[in-house]
């Protein structure tokens, strides 16, 4: 599972969004340069990166397993289908049961016929500010999924919408809210919102930091200073969701080691002591991935 050390808790190693998105910069197939990155991080204490790019997404089990070599960094995979948006032809033909078992296979017996095994389910999806009939049967299978197997959830909120619904469909499961992680929160820009999330069981993560241009990092240190002063800090997890090649260092982007080397100096800066952290990026994730 994981090594001893940091954890970036949701990246993408390679993956492939441009034929929706119609940008070719959406695609992030950059070998060495990602590899010279990765082993830029390991030198600075990070040991695991949790890749959650799944069915749809350009997934790419070679690829990632040879960069994980080359840098050392031990690499999570993922099992799920994203967001309607970027669901394969299946999700909308097939049943969530039929779902889930595609999950299932991937955790049990190996991803594409690797026997590389997945070991979090997600990244999971929902639309901006609603919630489709599509996506719906997705958490269903996730929840099927996760029962059977007893691996963590993650999930993608876009733009921080539907945080709360999310976090209300799990409980109507009866699922433990310690093995799920609710994804972008930061987007959200409000502590308050967090931390009614958190005040429930789940994780959350702070996992877009340097995107100034969907939310300035001071807003980001400022919540996660209301977040540490209520005493939930030991449920934040840390990542940057690098996917495009422009986000990398080689284009002129802020590079996956700019959460290390400039954003954990903002949250010093702003009061964030070190004990939290080395929980966001050490001692969190150890606890949320053993369950």
């Amino acid at each position: 599972m994981l090594k001893n050390g940091i954890t970036y808790m949701h990246e993408h190693t390679t993956i492939d969004l441009s034929e929706v998105k119609n940008n070719e910069d959406c695609k992030l197939d950059v070998f060495p340069e990602t590899v010279r990155e990765f082993k830029k991080l390991y030198s600075k204490g990070v040991r695991n990166v949790v890749d959650v790019t799944n069915f749809g997404m350009g997934r790419n089990i070679n690829y990632v397993q040879k960069v994980s070599a080359e840098s050392g960094i031990n690499i999570i995979f993922s099992t799920g289908f994203y967001q309607d948006e970027y669901y394969p032809i299946q999700v909308f033909r097939e049943s969530k049961e039929q779902l889930a078992e595609r999950m299932i296979r991937e955790i049990m017996d190996g991803i594409k016929g690797t026997g590389v095994r997945a070991e979090i389910i997600g990244e999971i999806g929902t639309s901006y500010n609603k919630w489709t009939e599509t996506e719906k049967k997705v958490f269903e299978a996730a929840v099927i999924a996760h029962r059977e197997t007893g691996k963590p959830i993650t999930t993608h909120t876009s733009i921080g919408t539907v945080g709360h619904e999310q976090v209300e469909f799990f409980k109507k499961k009866e699922v433990d809210l310690g093995r799920v992680v609710i994804g972008h929160v930061d987007l959200t820009g409000d502590a308050d919102y967090i931390l009614k999330m958190l005040k429930e069981g789940v994780y959350v993560e702070f996992d877009t930091i340097g995107k100034e241009s969907y939310m300035p990092d001071k807003v980001r240190a400022k919540m996660l200073k209301k977040i540490q002063e209520a005493g939930y800090i030991d449920h934040v997890l840390l990542s940057m969701d690098i996917t495009r090649k422009s986000h990398l260092e080689y284009k002129g982007g802020l590079g996956y080691s700019y959460l290390l080397d400039s954003f954990i100096p903002l949250l010093e800066s702003y009061g964030i002591t070190s004990e939290s952290i080395e929980k966001m990026l050490i001692k969190n994730p150890q606890i949320f991935m053993k369950g």
